[in-house]
């Protein structure tokens, strides 16, 4: 989860309780407030608050990540006779906790970083979480229904990914552990099985990263895939196969002005429990809100730099939930769309922070925003 270094950083530079050096708030070259120097020089305990205003959780709630960081150096390579660094990631590792307006409670443990005598870089994520989530379903002559759950799950993810010779190509294995129990269970939506059930699934990631930056990119591509299957032989309760692959692009349309674009696509095949299936995946739209067997979905994203540290973004998108590749024309797209600002926080880093106001098909949402909104 990228989301999750995204917030590290910016907690390296504000939320700082242990600093070796005197560093300052403020950028040498304009005097505006600025936290790439807290960022860059920060080491030891931080303590991350965050906000969480995802809708289909009660719209407030917060997280507290405590991280430790460990940077790395970079690699040095020799390419035409020239000596080139390539940066590497620094070790995080921490815990979090938190809790939201619908009574959603999680805490969990993470890792992540780099091993770089393999040029490899690895991610473990788990914990244990209460949710509370709304699953929706069509009923013939009774139209679309809403069924509430109670999840109490124990989840598990880690991968493990090698640079491909010296390129920017990735690709190494993804594994997910899930045990579930359901409360609040109803005979017209879940299955007895899906009452406790586990699962286990191994995968294969591939991944090409020419950003210019991980955190608010300006230019560049950035294709991730997952193919994970998850079967009786790994102690999974159900056998199915997922398909996931997303592709980012950004263009500098101007000097001030930058466009990008997100095409993703989902589709799982076999036997999965209702909660695992795909969902679209957009601001403005709540989490779990449209789910299907096929998800097909595109977004684009406009930013306007009006001044060095403040911008503008307008993003908007389409995408199609659907069960059965016959049902594409009869199903219906689902439209979102908004507008937010950000301020430049890291100048070093390319760092922008900020809030968006998106619509969707039937509400409002607000999102705080840290670096980009695109994250896997």
């Amino acid at each position: 989860m990228k989301s999750f270094y995204f917030v590290v950083c910016f907690g390296l530079g504000t939320f700082l309780v242990q600093a070796q050096q005197k560093v300052s708030f403020k950028d040498s070259l304009d005097n505006k407030l600025d936290l790439s120097d807290w960022v860059i020089t920060a080491k030891g305990f931080i303590p991350i608050p965050v906000v969480i205003t995802e809708p289909a959780l009660g719209g407030i709630g917060g997280l507290v990540a405590a991280a430790f960081i460990q940077p790395n150096t970079p690699y040095l390579d020799s390419i035409d006779g020239k000596l080139v660094k390539t940066r590497v990631k620094p070790h995080i590792y921490g815990g979090a906790g938190g809790y939201t307006a619908n009574g959603t409670w999680l805490v969990g443990g993470f890792t992540m970083g780099a091993i770089k005598k393999w040029r490899a870089n690895y991610r473990v994520v788990g914990g244990l979480a209460n949710v509370n989530l709304d699953f929706y379903r069509n009923f013939p002559n009774l139209g679309e229904r809403s069924f509430e759950f109670n999840m109490k799950t124990i989840p598990f993810s880690a991968h493990l990914v090698k640079q491909i010779n010296r390129s920017s190509w990735y690709a190494g294995l993804d594994y997910l552990f899930l045990k579930t129990e359901l409360k609040n269970t109803n005979v017209d939506f879940n299955t007895p099985k899906e009452v406790n059930s586990v699962i286990s699934r191994l995968g294969l990631l591939v991944d090409y990263d020419k950003r210019d930056n991980v955190f608010t990119p300006n230019k560049g591509f950035w294709l991730n895939s997952l193919v994970g299957a998850s079967e009786d032989f790994l102690g999974s309760d159900y056998n199915y196969v997922l398909i996931n692959t997303a592709g980012f692009g950004y263009i500098p349309v101007s000097k001030n002005i930058t466009s990008s674009f997100r095409l993703e696509y989902q589709q799982i095949f076999g036997d999965a429990p209702f909660y695992m299936l795909p969902y679209i995946n957009m601001r403005g739209i709540p989490v779990m809100r449209y789910q299907g067997d096929v998800i097909a979905l595109a977004e684009t994203e406009w930013r306007w730099d009006f001044t060095s540290r403040y911008s503008l973004v307008a993003f908007g998108g389409v995408a199609n939930a659907f069960s059965k590749q016959s049902e594409f024309e009869d199903s219906s797209w689902k439209a979102s769309g908004g507008m937010g600002a950000r301020y430049l926080i890291a100048r070093k880093l390319k760092l922008r922070m900020g809030i968006d106001v998106a619509r969707g098909p039937e509400e409002w949402a607000y999102y705080i925003v840290f670096g980009t909104s695109w994250n896997r």
